[in-house]
C-alpha cells in the first residue's frame, strides 16, 4: 500500500532524475557529436539527415545516461531531504531508511527493466540504422565548393580551378579544367568566362564556357607519333555527374549481422554456432595430418618387439637420400602452412565469440548498474546532507568516473583475452556492490563518514594521545 511518505519520496526523486537524465543524455550526445564532427561537416547535410543522425546516436547513450540520472538524482534528493532535516524526523519516527528507500527501490528496480528493453531491443535496431546512415555519410563526397584560385578535385577524374567567381554566384572567369583520359596525358579545357548551373534533379552540373580552346594528344603511350589536337570554341557545354555527391541509400542487411545489432537471444545463438565451428576446426587438423602423415593413425607398437633390426637395415640408400629430404620438407612446408592458416582462422573465430560475449554481458551489467548506483547514491546523499548541484555533483561524478573506468577497463581486458567476458563486463558491478553495500550500513547507523567535525575531533584525540604517549615516555627516561 502507498503511503503518502512514499509518494512524498516519489515526488522529490522524480524531478531531479528527469532533469539530470535530460542534461547527461545532452552532454553524451554533444560527445558523440564532437567525435563524428569531422565526417559531417562540408557534407552539405540537410537537417533532417543531422536529425536522424542525432537520433539514432542519442538512442544508444541511454544505457549510459540512465545510471548516471539515477546516481546523480538520489544523491541530490536524499541530499535534499537531510539538508532540510527531513531525514531526522522520519528517523526519529521510528522509519528506518531502508523502509523510507524502498518506493525508489521499485522506481529503480523499473528503470533496470527499462534499460534492458532497450539494450535488448531498441539499441541494436538504433545502432543497425546509426552504422548505416554513418556509412552513407562517411563515404559521401564534400558538396560541391568552387573556391577562386583553388582545383576542386572532389568529381571523378576532373580538376577544375576558376581565377575568379562574380557576385551573382554563377559567372565564372579564368577557367581551367583537367580531364584525366586513359590517353597519352590529360585532355584540358581553358575559357575566358562561363557560367554554372545545375539541373532541377542536381544531378547535374552544366558549364556554358566562352572564348577558349581544347587541348587533346591521342595516340599509344610510349608512341612518338601521336596527333596533337587544338580546338577553338566561342561557346563550349560541358557537363558534370555530380551523382557522387548524392548520399548514398546502403541497405540495412549489410550490417545486420554484426554483434552489435543481436539482442541477448540473437547474441546466445551465434555464440553457440560460433563455439561448434571452432570446435570442427580442430578436427580438420586431425583429419589433414592424418592424410600426410599415415603412421599418425597406426598406434605405437614398436616397443613390444624384443629385436630391433640394426641401424644398417634402417640407413636410406644415398640414391634416395636427397628424393626424401625433398619430399619430406614439402610434406612438412603445406602442414606448416595449412597449420597457420588454421590457428588465423582459430583466433579470429575466438575473438569474434569474445566481441559476441562482451555485448550480451554489457545487456544485462548496464541494466544492473542502476540499482548499484542508487545504492550507493541513496546513502550518500543521506550521510552528505547537501541538496543541490554542488557537493552531490562532485561525489556523482567521482563514482560514476570510477563506474566508467572499470567498465573501459574490463571491456579492454575482454577484448585482449586478459579477462574472461563475465569478469571484464561485470567489473563495475563486482567492485561497486560492496561499497554500496558499505554506504548503506553507514547511512543506517547515522555515519559521520562525510563530517569535517567528525575528522577534526578524530584528529585532537589521536594528536592527544601521542601527546600523551610522548609525556609518559619522557617520564620513564
Amino acid at each position: 500500500m502507498i503511503k503518502k511518505l512514499d509518494i512524498l519520496i516519489i515526488k522529490s526523486f522524480l524531478g531531479p532524475f528527469i532533469i539530470t537524465f535530460f542534461i547527461a543524455l545532452f552532454v553524451l550526445m554533444m560527445q558523440i557529436l564532437w567525435k563524428y564532427i569531422d565526417d559531417l561537416v562540408g557534407k552539405g547535410l540537410d537537417f533532417i539527415t543531422i536529425g536522424q543522425f542525432l537520433w539514432y546516436a542519442s538512442a544508444s547513450l541511454l544505457t549510459l545516461a540512465m545510471p548516471i540520472a539515477i546516481l546523480i538524482s538520489s544523491i541530490m534528493t536524499f541530499g535534499n531531504l537531510g539538508e532540510s532535516f527531513e531525514l531526522v524526523a522520519i528517523k526519529s519516527s521510528g522509519i528506518s531508511l531502508l523502509r523510507f528507500m524502498r518506493p525508489l527501490m521499485f522506481i529503480a528496480l523499473l528503470f533496470c527493466g527499462i534499460t534492458f528493453l532497450f539494450a535488448n531491443y531498441v539499441i541494436p535496431y538504433s545502432q543497425l540504422k546509426f552504422v548505416t546512415l554513418y556509412n552513407d555519410i562517411f563515404y559521401k563526397k564534400p558538396a560541391f565548393d568552387l573556391k577562386e584560385g583553388v582545383f576542386f578535385t572532389h568529381i571523378p577524374n576532373y580538376a577544375i580551378k576558376v581565377a575568379k567567381k562574380d557576385a551573382d554566384g554563377k559567372t565564372i572567369r579564368d577557367v581551367l579544367i583537367y580531364e584525366q583520359s586513359p590517353g597519352v596525358q590529360d585532355n584540358s579545357i581553358i575559357a575566358e568566362y562561363g557560367t554554372m548551373t545545375t539541373s532541377a534533379d542536381k544531378n547535374f552540373l552544366e558549364f556554358n564556357l566562352h572564348n577558349g580552346y581544347r587541348y587533346q594528344e591521342r595516340g599509344a603511350i610510349g608512341d612518338t607519333s601521336t596527333e596533337y589536337i587544338r580546338l577553338g570554341f566561342k561557346e563550349f557545354k560541358k557537363l558534370f555527374d555530380l551523382s557522387v555527391f548524392q548520399k548514398q541509400q546502403t541497405p540495412d542487411s549489410v550490417f545486420r549481422n554484426n554483434y552489435k545489432m543481436l539482442s541477448a537471444r540473437q547474441l546466445g545463438k551465434n555464440i553457440d554456432s560460433l563455439q561448434k565451428t571452432d570446435d570442427s576446426l580442430g578436427r580438420k587438423n586431425d583429419r589433414f595430418i592424418a592424410n600426410y602423415l599415415h603412421y599418425a593413425n597406426v598406434k605405437d607398437s614398436f616397443w613390444k618387439l624384443k629385436t630391433l633390426s640394426t641401424s644398417a637395415n634402417l640407413k636410406i640408400p644415398d640414391s634416395a637420400q636427397q628424393l626424401v629430404y625433398d619430399k619430406s620438407f614439402a610434406t612438412l612446408s603445406e602442414i606448416k602452412n595449412q597449420f597457420q592458416f588454421n590457428t588465423a582462422e582459430s583466433l579470429e573465430r575466438e575473438k569474434n565469440i569474445r566481441y559476441h560475449k562482451i555485448e550480451w554481458h554489457r545487456k544485462f551489467s548496464f541494466s544492473l548498474a542502476c540499482m548499484v548506483l542508487f545504492f550507493i547514491g541513496a546513502p550518500l546523499g543521506s550521510i552528505i546532507r547537501k541538496g543541490g548541484l554542488g557537493m552531490p555533483l562532485v561525489v556523482a561524478i567521482v563514482f560514476f568516473l570510477l563506474f566508467h573506468l572499470l567498465n573501459m577497463f574490463g571491456e579492454k581486458f575482454v577484448k585482449e583475452n586478459i579477462a574472461s567476458p563475465f569478469v571484464g563486463m561485470w567489473l563495475s558491478i563486482i567492485v561497486l556492490t560492496p561499497v554500496g553495500i558499505f554506504l548503506t550500513y553507514k547511512a543506517m547507523h547515522d555515519s559521520q563518514l562525510f563530517s569535517k567535525e567528525f575528522y577534526h575531533r578524530s584528529y585532537k584525540r589521536i594528536k592527544l594521545l601521542l601527546g600523551r604517549k610522548r609525556k609518559d615516555y619522557s617520564v620513564q627516561i
